[in-house]
Order: structure tokens, then C-alpha cells, then sequence
């Protein structure tokens, strides 16, 4: 067997052309729209137009052909550029690859190429108020009447509804057990009647707003029903690993734009005479951060490659997920660090990726659980929850 880390020209002339396209936007366009109660749509529909959207999805669809391998390449070189697109972790990458493997021809000919090309947007939502990270007790039950389905419930931190078409919504047949988790996809309309979204103040600075969902008795067409309901469970983690590493991506970006911004200044910024990236004490922590994000960056790759291949990709999925969130908060923070109090200020855009890259700790999977996750599976530890 032969090991082979080099990217090869495809995947490194994919990397040029994004960071080419995200460039032309950069991190001003970005929280010029954040701030000022916009969206990202300009960039969101030349990056579809340019095929980078749905580069994952099958080339009978008008997606690329690829994998995860490339889809993560897109985000994160659209995070390094200063834009990243986090709806891509969502509808390319969840809904796309969940309505690509298991759902209908009519559903993916309905589906995949407007998700391919940009011109539809579809959210997922699974998260609820009173179950956590517990999807077991997801409480959001679907039920069937007659040729339709009937669904109730409530969804919590929802990206992006505003800009989406329709929501993947994982919901629980209505004959399932209390803390049994039998789970059911559904595509729902974001204007379907019953449906109401209440937008989240967030402090974050992001143009993809954060939303709670109430589904009072909405009412779909018995084909909303994505594959199988008593496969739901693989359905489910079909789309939750590629979730994981697309959110391993993200984070790499952040983490990327940090890094360029801080050696940037620690090469220009002089005091007394000597560029400060001369002295250790900031020497080394940017160094630190910077084997971080490799090493982040090889595990993304595994895990992506894994998906990939249809091998298991639980473990690497979360670990890649951990590690470059780790990497980001470390780099971010070092980056403030170095700048001072310029770190601080909206000139430099360092402070702006903070929250940022604070929250790739929590969502969309805790560091904590993939703690517990690892400890479980990995090191064969007892289950502490």
C-alpha cells in the first residue's frame, strides 16, 4: 500500500480558483454584510455558477462528481479568503448528500441540480430546545394522514432560514417510543403554512442568521418523506459525518485568515527598531498554531477521504471536527495577541473572528461529546451518559 499526500494538480487548481473567486470578495465584503443586516447572496450564487457549490454531487445532477475531499477544499479556502460560506456545510453537504443517497429520482431531479448550482438553498434542522445534543429526545413528531403527513413540533438554532427554500427536518414517527430515537427526514418549505421562524439575536458577526422553528400541524405531500422511515438512522449519519467535516473546514479557514493576518503584522510591525515576529515570545505561538492547523488539516483530509471511500468515518469525522476548532480558537486568539490593542479594532478584522471561531467549540457537535464519543468508541471507556 502506498501512501500519497500530495493533493495532485486537480485538487490544487481547485484550491487556486476558490481562493481566486473568494479573493475578489475577501473578509470587507463579508462583515460589510454582517453588519449592516445583509447576506451573502453575490458571492453564494458566482461560487454555484462556477460549479464549486455542488462539486460533490453527482455529475448526472449538474454537481462535479466529487466527494467531501473537494466540497471541504471550497470552504475552506473561501474561509481563508475572509468569506466563508457556512451554508455550505448545510445544504450542499447534509441536505445534497442525504437527498443524493436515499431519496427518490423525482426528489433528486426535483433537488440536486438547484442545490448544485446555487439557485436553491436548503437548511437542516434537527437541534430542539429541550434535547440538546440528545436527539433521542427529540420531541418533533411526524404522523401520517391519510396521503400526507402531518408534522409538529419545535427546532432550535436553525442557520440560515431567511436564505433557505426549504429545511431538511428530522422528525420522529409519530408510533415511536419516549427517548426512542426513530427518526424521520422530511423536506418542508420555508413558507409552508404552520411554519414560523423567530429570528435569534446572536453576538456573533455573520450574515447567516440563527432561528427557532415552531411546526404547528404542517401539512406535506406524502413524497416529503426522504428514503425509508425505519432507515432513518443511517440516513441521519449519512449527513451528519460529512456535517463534521465540512465543519472542520470552516474552522481551517478562520484559522488560515487569523494566521495570515497575524504574520502579516508580526512582519511589518516594528518596536525599537526590530519587527516583533523577530522576538520568541511571539515567534512561538504563531509556529505552535501553525503545526495546530496542519495537523487539523490531515485529519479533515482523512475524514473526508473516508466518506469518500464509504469506509467508517465516525471517529475521524469528529476528531477532524475537534482539532481544527481547537486550531482556530488557538489562532484567532494568538492573532488578537499579537496585534495588541490593534487586535481589537474593526481595521484590522482579527477581533471580528473571535466569536467565530469560538463557536466551531460548540456547534454543531460539542467538544465535549466528541470527548465522550472518542472515549466511548476509541478507548472502550463506559458510557458516562
Amino acid at each position: 500500500m502506498t501512501l500519497d499526500f500530495d493533493e495532485g494538480d486537480e485538487l490544487r487548481a481547485l484550491r487556486a480558483a476558490v481562493a481566486e473567486l473568494g479573493g475578489r470578495y475577501g473578509q470587507t465584503y463579508f462583515l460589510e454584510q454582517a453588519r449592516s443586516g445583509g447576506r451573502t447572496d453575490a458571492l453564494w450564487a458566482e461560487v454555484g455558477k462556477a460549479g464549486f457549490l455542488g462539486v460533490n454531487l453527482p455529475e448526472e445532477y449538474g454537481g462535479g462528481g466529487g466527494g467531501m475531499v473537494e466540497l471541504s477544499i471550497v470552504l475552506e479556502e473561501l474561509g481563508a479568503a475572509g468569506c466563508p460560506l457556512l451554508m455550505m456545510v448545510v445544504s450542499p453537504a447534509i441536505c445534497g448528500t442525504v437527498i443524493g443517497r436515499f431519496g427518490t429520482a423525482e426528489q433528486k431531479q426535483r433537488w440536486l441540480p438547484s442545490l448544485a448550482d446555487g439557485s436553491k438553498t436548503m437548511g437542516f434542522a434537527i437541534t430542539e430546545p429541550d434535547a440538546g445534543s440528545n436527539s433521542h429526545e427529540i420531541t418533533t413528531v411526524a404522523r401520517r394522514d391519510g396521503d400526507e403527513w402531518v408534522l409538529r413540533g419545535q427546532k432550535v438554532w436553525i442557520s440560515g432560514v431567511d436564505q433557505a427554500d426549504a429545511l431538511l427536518v428530522v422528525g420522529k414517527m409519530a408510533d415511536s417510543g419516549k427517548g426512542t430515537l426513530r427518526p424521520a427526514l422530511f423536506v418542508v418549505p420555508t413558507d409552508a403554512p404552520g411554519l414560523t421562524a423567530h429570528r435569534i439575536p446572536m453576538e456573533i458577526i455573520s450574515p447567516e442568521g440563527q432561528f427557532q422553528l415552531f411546526f404547528d400541524d404542517v401539512r406535506l405531500p406524502g413524497d416529503a418523506l426522504v428514503g425509508h422511515p425505519d432507515q432513518g438512522i443511517a440516513q441521519l449519519f449519512a449527513g451528519l459525518n460529512p456535517e463534521r467535516v465540512m465543519a472542520a473546514a470552516y474552522s481551517l479557514g478562520v484559522a488560515r485568515l487569523a494566521m495570515r493576518k497575524a504574520t502579516e503584522y508580526a512582519r511589518t510591525r516594528q518596536v525599537w527598531g526590530t519587527p516583533i515576529g523577530a522576538h520568541q515570545g511571539l515567534a512561538h505561538p504563531l509556529a505552535a498554531c501553525q503545526i495546530e492547523i496542519e495537523l487539523a488539516r490531515l485529519m479533515t483530509q482523512k475524514a473526508a477521504w473516508l466518506i469518500d471511500s464509504g469506509a467508517d468515518a465516525g471517529t475521524a469525522a469528529n476528531s477532524a471536527k475537534y482539532a481544527a476548532a481547537e486550531a482556530a480558537a488557538h489562532a484567532v486568539d494568538q492573532a488578537i495577541q499579537t496585534h495588541g490593542g490593534n487586535g481589537l479594532s474593526q481595521e484590522y478584522g482579527v477581533a471580528a473572528l473571535l466569536a467565530m471561531s469560538r463557536v466551531s467549540r460548540i456547534a454543531p457537535v460539542s467538544r465535549e461529546m466528541i470527548l465522550s464519543f472518542v472515549a466511548q468508541h476509541d478507548l472502550q471507556l463506559p458510557r458516562s451518559y
